[in-house]
C-alpha cells in the first residue's frame, strides 16, 4: 500500500488567460533498490510503515528544495522543479535534493534492520505544464520527453547514486561536483545517452575579470564618487547596484576594487563577499568576510586559522579579547549557520569590521545580496547603523536584480546598471571573439542578439566556442535560465501582457495587447507600465513599446503553447498599426509633441527606422492602407516636407510658436499640394498645424465624408469635432509635365486636380516618413 502525500490546501489558478504553458523544468525520478524483494519477505505492517517512513522522508527534501511532487509510481516518486516558478537553479535545487534524499535516507532508521537503498535521476528539458494543477499530488502537472529521460536515468544510475543527463549537468556546472561516465544505451535513443553523478556541491570560484572594462564609465565615476565622499567625511553610505543577471554586476564591483585603493592618500581596505544560491548556512557571507580581511582559506587546518585569527585581531582587541573571541569565530568559519553560537560569532564579527574602520578606511561589499537569508541583511543592517552612529569611514556596496524585496536603509544610493550602448557591445564582442579564438565578424551577427548585456555576449561567445550552429545561433542555456527567471519574477497579468506582446512584430501598442488578449481597451496599461518600470519593456512614441532584449522576447513568446501564439497574433493583427493617424483626430498642439505622436514601425530593425519598401508606399500615398481590399483615407500630419531640388510649391503658413517654429529650429518648411480654399477650423488654426487627407492615386472609391473618431486605445490622440468637413474623393492619377505627377486638392471641387512635384521620401527625427 502507497501513502500519497498531498498539499493540505491546493493552491489556486493563477490570475492570468493561460490555462497551459510550455516551460523548461528539471524532473527528479528517485525509486527503491530491490523493493520487490524487500516487500516479499517483511510483513503487510512492515511494509506499511516502511513506504511511510520513505515517502514521508522524501517528500520532505523535495518540498524543502521547492520540488513538486507530480505522482507516486508503486515505490517511485517523481517531482518537477521550476513548473510554476524558476529562478535560474531549478536543475541545481533538483540535484542538491536528490543528493539529501540519499542523505536522508542513510541516517534515518528503518523497520527492523531494513536499509533503503534508492537511485535518483535528474534530467532537464521543455515541457507542456497545466498550470492549475501545478501543486504537489496533482496527476498529468507536466508532459514531455524528459520524463522518460528522468526515468531511463535512475535506471543507470548505481544505487545510492544521482544520475544526470547533459541539459542538467550543464545547468550546474561550477556548483555541482560531477563525474562524466561511458554514454549509456537507451532503447530507441540513437545515439547512446551521456551520463553524469552527481558527487557534491561545490563552493563556486570567483569570476575571472582580466579583460578591460567596456562602458559603464559613468557608473564607475558616480560609485567612486559617492565612496570617496563617505571616506572624506566619515559618513558611512551604502550603495546598492542594480542590475539584471548578465547585466555586468560583479564585472563593475570588480573594477572598483581594482581601481579605488586609496583616498586622500589613505590606503582603503575591501571586504568582498558572495551570497551563493541557496547556501546550507544563512551567516556563510559574512564568514567569508572574516576569512577575506583575516587571510583564512578553505581547506586551512585548525591552527593555521587560529594563527591568522590572532594577527587580525591583535592590533584591534585587547589580548584577553583576543583569547576569548578565537574559539567562538573557529566555529563560526566552520558552520555559520543559524545557531545562537554561530549568530554570537557574527556579531563579534561585526565589532571586528567597525574597530578596522576605526583604523582604516572600509568598504564592504556583498555581491548577489538578493540570494542572503534575513539574518544576513540584519547583519548588514547593524554594521551600518552602527558605524553611521560612530561616524566611521565606512561603505557599504550592494549587488542585486531589480526584482528583489529592498530592504535597503532609507539614506541608501541606488545606482541602475542598464545595458551597453551598441558601439561598447560591438566593442565587447569583438573583444571577446578574439581572445576564444572565433572571428571577429560574427560581432555583427551577435550584436542585436545580445541587448547590451554582457552577461549575455559572453554566453553567446561561450556557446560558439562549444560548438553552437554559427548559422541559427541558438539561444543559449544560460541566457534562457535568467530570462526565464525574469519572466517568472512577474505577476499573473503583467507576465500575461509580456508574452502576448511577444508574439506581436516590431513596436508593440497596447491596443494590440488588448485586442490579443480579448481585454477592454485600456486594460493592459497599468500592466505595460509595471514592464517598463521593471526594465522589461522601453516606451516608444504613441502608445508603443519595445523589448529590451531580443532573448526576452524569443523566451516569452516560446513559453505560450503553439495555437495559443497563433490566436494571439492573429488577434493582435486586426489591431490598428502604431504609424496610422486616425481621421478628424486632433493633432498634438506643437512639434515635439508630434514627434511624440509618430511611432516606431513594427518589423523595424531599430527604433525609428522604416520598413522596407516603405519609400514606394511613401512616394505612391503616404498614409493609405489597405483594409479588406479597400483603401482608406487617412490623416497624415506634415510638419517637414521637402520638395524635390530644394524647390517649396506651397507654404504652410505656421505661426511662430518659439522653439517649436520648423523655420526657427532649422527644419525646412511644410509644403503641400492644397487649394487656397481648402477650409480650416478654428481648432486647426490654432494647433499650427495643416491636416492632409490622402486619397488612393487610382481606384473607384466612393466618395467619403470626413467625421469626428473616438480616441484611440492609448488615448494620445482625443477626438475633436471636425468644424468643417471636407469631401475626400478619390481621382486617377493624371500625367503632369516633367516629373509632376496629379494630386488631389484637399477641400476642392470634385473635378479639380493640382500638379506638384513628386518629393522624395522625408525622414523625420522619429522616423516618421512622410510625403505630399
Amino acid at each position: 500500500m502507497t501513502t500519497i502525500i498531498v498539499d493540505a490546501q491546493r493552491t489556486s489558478t493563477p490570475h492570468w488567460p493561460v490555462p497551459q504553458e510550455r516551460r523548461t523544468v528539471t524532473v527528479l525520478f528517485a525509486d527503491i533498490v530491490g523493493s520487490t524483494a524487500l516487500v516479499d519477505r517483511l510483513d503487510p505492517e512492515d511494509v506499511r510503515a516502511l513506504q511511510r517512513a520513505y515517502f514521508d522522508t522524501v517528500a520532505g527534501v523535495l518540498h524543502r528544495w521547492q520540488g513538486v511532487v507530480e505522482k507516486y509510481v508503486g515505490d517511485a516518486v517523481m517531482a518537477l522543479f521550476g513548473v510554476r516558478h524558476s529562478d535560474g537553479f531549478d536543475a541545481y535545487r533538483a540535484v542538491r535534493a536528490g543528493l539529501e534524499i540519499q542523505a536522508a535516507l542513510d541516517r534515518r532508521p528503518m523497520v527492523g534492520d531494513s536499509r533503503l537503498r534508492v537511485r535518483v535521476g535528474v534530467a532537464t528539458g521543455e515541457v507542456v505544464v497545466d498550470l492549475g494543477s501545478a501543486v504537489s499530488g496533482g496527476h498529468g502537472v507536466a508532459s514531455g520527453a524528459v520524463i522518460t529521460t528522468a526515468a531511463r536515468l535512475q535506471e543507470y544510475a548505481p544505487p545510492g547514486a544521482v544520475a544526470l543527463c547533459a541539459a542538467t549537468a550543464r545547468a550546474t556546472a561550477g556548483l555541482i561536483t560531477q563525474r562524466q561516465l561511458t554514454p549509456v544505451s537507451v532503447a530507441g535513443r540513437v545515439p547512446p545517452m551521456p551520463v553524469w553523478h552527481a558527487v557534491g556541491p561545490v563552493r563556486p570560484g570567483t569570476d575571472r575579470h582580466d579583460g578591460p572594462l567596456i562602458g559603464r564609465r559613468r557608473e564607475l565615476a558616480t560609485i567612486r564618487d559617492q565612496l570617496s565622499r563617505a571616506i572624506r567625511e566619515q559618513d558611512p553610505r551604502w550603495i546598492s547596484l542594480v542590475g539584471p543577471t548578465g547585466s555586468g554586476r560583479s564585472r563593475l564591483l570588480h573594477e572598483l576594487t581594482r581601481g579605488l585603493t586609496t583616498v586622500d592618500g589613505m590606503p582603503v581596505r575591501w571586504c568582498v563577499a558572495t551570497c551563493q544560491p541557496y547556501p546550507d548556512q544563512v551567516m556563510a557571507p559574512a564568514a567569508e568576510l572574516l576569512r577575506g580581511l583575516a587571510g583564512v582559506r578553505h581547506g586551512d587546518g585548525p591552527a593555521v586559522v587560529h594563527d591568522r585569527l590572532v594577527a587580525a585581531l591583535a592590533s584591534l582587541f585587547p589580548p584577553e579579547r583576543v583569547a576569548a573571541a578565537i574559539p567562538t569565530l573557529q566555529r563560526f568559519l566552520t558552520t555559520p549557520d543559524g545557531s545562537s553560537a554561530a549568530l554570537a560569532g557574527a556579531a563579534i564579527c561585526r565589532d571586528v569590521l567597525l574597530r578596522l574602520a576605526a583604523h582604516q578606511p572600509l568598504i564592504v561589499a556583498v555581491d548577489d545580496v538578493d540570494r542572503a537569508a534575513p539574518a544576513m541583511s540584519r547583519f548588514l543592517h547593524a554594521l551600518f547603523s552602527t558605524a553611521t552612529a560612530r561616524g566611521l569611514p565606512l561603505a557599504l556596496i550592494t549587488l542585486h536584480q531589480p526584482q528583489w524585496a529592498d530592504t535597503r536603509p532609507s539614506p541608501a544610493r541606488r545606482v541602475t546598471i542598464g545595458p551597453l550602448a551598441t558601439v561598447q557591445s560591438g566593442r565587447l564582442l569583438r573583444h571577446l571573439l578574439t581572445r576564444a579564438g572565433q572571428p571577429v565578424t560574427l560581432a555583427d551577427r551577435l550584436l542585436h542578439l545580445v541587448g547590451g548585456r554582457p552577461g549575455h555576449a559572453a554566453a553567446y561567445v561561450r556557446s560558439i566556442m562549444d560548438g553552437a550552429d554559427r548559422v541559427t545561433l541558438p539561444l543559449p542555456d544560460a541566457v534562457r535560465r535568467a530570462v526565464c527567471a525574469e519572466l517568472d519574477h512577474l505577476d499573473g497579468e503583467r507576465r500575461a501582457v509580456l508574452m502576448a506582446a511577444a508574439t506581436i512584430g516590431g513596436v508593440v501598442s497596447g491596443a494590440a495587447v488588448d485586442r490579443a488578449l480579448s481585454w477592454a481597451p485600456g486594460r493592459s496599461a497599468p500592466a505595460l507600465r509595471g514592464l517598463v518600470a521593471a526594465g522589461l519593456l522601453l516606451p516608444r512614441r504613441a502608445d508603443g513599446y519595445a523589448f529590451v532584449a531580443p532573448a526576452l522576447r524569443q523566451v516569452a513568446a516560446e513559453r505560450l503553447p503553439r495555437a495559443l501564439r497563433a490566436v494571439f497574433g492573429r488577434r493582435a493583427a486586426e489591431a490598428p498599426p502604431l504609424d496610422t493617424v486616425r481621421p478628424d483626430a486632433a493633432l498634438p498642439r506643437d512639434h515635439a509633441a508630434a514627434d511624440r505622436a509618430g511611432s516606431d514601425r513594427p518589423g523595424s530593425d531599430r527604433p525609428g527606422s522604416d520598413r522596407p519598401g516603405s519609400d514606394r508606399a511613401a512616394v505612391s500615398g503616404s498614409g493609405v492602407r489597405r483594409a479588406e481590399g479597400v483603401r482608406r483615407a487617412e490623416v497624415v500630419p506634415l510638419d517637414v516636407v521637402r520638395a524635390r531640388d530644394g524647390r517649396l510649391d506651397v507654404v504652410l503658413a505656421v505661426p511662430p510658436s518659439g522653439p517649436t517654429d520648423p523655420l526657427r529650429r532649422g527644419l525646412p518648411s511644410s509644403t503641400m499640394a492644397t487649394s487656397p480654399t481648402a477650409p480650416t477650423g478654428g481648432a486647426n488654426r490654432s494647433l499650427g498645424f495643416r491636416r492632409l487627407r490622402a486619397v488612393a492615386s487610382a481606384g473607384d472609391v466612393p466618395p467619403t465624408r470626413a467625421s469626428a473618431t473616438p480616441n484611440n486605445a492609448g488615448g494620445h490622440w482625443p477626438a475633436a469635432p471636425d468644424r468643417s468637413p471636407a469631401t475626400i474623393r478619390a481621382v486617377p492619377a493624371v500625367p503632369g509635365p516633367a516629373g509632376r505627377t496629379a494630386a488631389a486638392a484637399v477641400g476642392a471641387p470634385p473635378d479639380v486636380v493640382r500638379t506638384g512635384p513628386r518629393p522624395p521620401l522625408i525622414r523625420w527625427p522619429t522616423g516618421l516618413a512622410a510625403s505630399a
